[in-house]
């Protein structure tokens, strides 16, 4: 089979997120002070699966920084700056922001580091069943299933704990999405026999709330992901992708290709530095796409057993990671579709069970592929360079998801 990815997307993109852009930048030049330094430093936020608590590890001392007491279990989503943590509490209707203590700024020709204590900060959303958390040209999109409104702002508001919140109308409380833009937001439709079901597609509002365009089908819609100017939504009949254009949100229908076998993708991932879209497609493989190559960009990748978790790598661009029931840590060539190295890790955890049981997540941390173990309260770090295991750390109760910020900046010394 050709490798996929090969013409268009082998172009690297010309945009970094988050740490990566710490990370690829060229601090060959000099300061004018003296005393400048160039300052690496990375932290693991972790929540628990079963206790309401969230950890924050220095990842290169492999030390606990703090523990944050929550109201309830936690999902966790960093923003692009890496500067906050989200601790979304779907069961405690609550939604937390930890201020990470990393924060970088950009000078163009370098990057500043401030390395700081991290906090809980004060301030709270609080609604009806929060879930989905997007953040997008600026903004952030928190939804909440039990609202018939999503709620949007800005990082830098929530971080000053003086959030300025501006709403989106949703026609009925559903388990949906909102992406944010500058003037505009893609909010889904609710599935209009039974709000209770995944919503039916996607539409795009004004900042008045107003319909712009024809709403787009797509039935059965779960899961969603950024990749460079585009935005993804999946559903059951392929993805909607979403770019902009003078500044209005455009929504298109990319179908899944007919020699893809049945099923659909539910969760989305979005590359950095090359623009593809890795998901799950049944519990076996993982679906790859190049959006810039329509229905011939889709290829599956089977993997030995069903899958448990999958993480992208926001440095090392053409690797993703992939963990399987039987205890082994996988990575992935998103070029050439194909498992490159395989890593035995853990005991196997079975996939039979709850979805939401304690079992392995994944994050990318520096130089480090950091996999949770909550059988064992360990965290295993591995090589992203090597694929070796190179350490661990002993965290006790059920570590469970996992984010990692960091990178490395310019420290000017006074």
């Amino acid at each position: 089979m050709t490798p996929m990815f090969v013409g268009k997307a082998l172009t690297a993109l010309a945009f970094a997120v988050g740490s990566a852009a710490v990370q690829a930048h060229d601090h060959s030049h000099s300061h004018s002070h003296g005393d400048d330094e160039n300052v690496t430093a990375w932290r693991l936020v972790v929540a628990d699966q079963q206790d309401a608590v969230v950890h924050v590890i220095d990842a290169k001392e492999k030390s606990l920084l703090d523990t944050f007491e929550l109201e309830g279990p936690a999902a966790l989503h960093r923003t692009r700056s890496g500067e906050a943590v989200f601790a979304v509490q779907g069961a405690a209707n609550t939604v937390s922001v930890i201020n990470t203590g990393i924060a970088f700024h950009d000078h163009g020709d370098h990057a500043d580091i401030e390395v700081a204590d991290p906090a809980l900060l004060s301030t709270v959303l609080e609604g009806e069943r929060p879930a989905h958390f997007i953040e997008r040209q600026g903004y952030i999109a928190q939804w909440f299933d039990g609202e018939d409104e999503a709620r949007l702002f800005t990082e830098s508001s929530l971080l000053a704990d003086a959030p300025e919140v501006r709403t989106v109308p949703v026609e009925a409380a559903h388990h949906g999405v909102a992406v944010p833009f500058h003037q505009h937001a893609v909010v889904t439709v609710v599935n209009p026999e039974d709000a209770s079901q995944r919503p039916v597609g996607a539409k795009v509002l004004d900042s008045d709330g107003h319909l712009v365009g024809d709403e787009v089908a797509c039935p059965g819609l779960h899961g969603s992901a950024g990749s460079g100017s585009l935005y993804a939504l999946a559903c059951h009949t392929g993805l909607l992708l979403i770019a902009t254009e003078d500044g209005t949100p455009q929504i298109t229908h990319l179908p899944y290709p007919s020699s893809l076998p049945e099923g659909s993708a539910s969760t989305l991932l979005g590359g950095t530095g090359l623009q593809y879209f890795l998901g799950n497609y049944g519990p076996d493989r993982v679906l790859l796409v190049d959006p810039t190559e329509g229905e011939e960009g889709f290829q599956l990748v089977q993997l030995p057993t069903r899958r448990v978790h999958f993480a992208v790598d926001p440095i090392r661009a053409r690797y993703a990671y992939v963990f399987t029931e039987d205890g082994q840590l996988h990575q992935l060539d998103v070029l050439n579709g194909e498992l490159t190295q395989s890593l035995r890790l853990t005991e196997p955890y079975s996939m039979d069970g709850h979805w939401n049981d304690p079992r392995p997540r994944i994050a990318v941390a520096g130089e480090h592929v950091v996999v949770t173990d909550p059988a064992t309260e360990t965290l295993h770090f591995v090589s992203a360079e090597t694929f070796e295991k190179v350490d661990e750390m002993a965290l006790e109760g059920k570590p469970f998801n996992i984010v990692a910020v960091g990178g490395t900046g310019v420290s000017h010394g006074h």
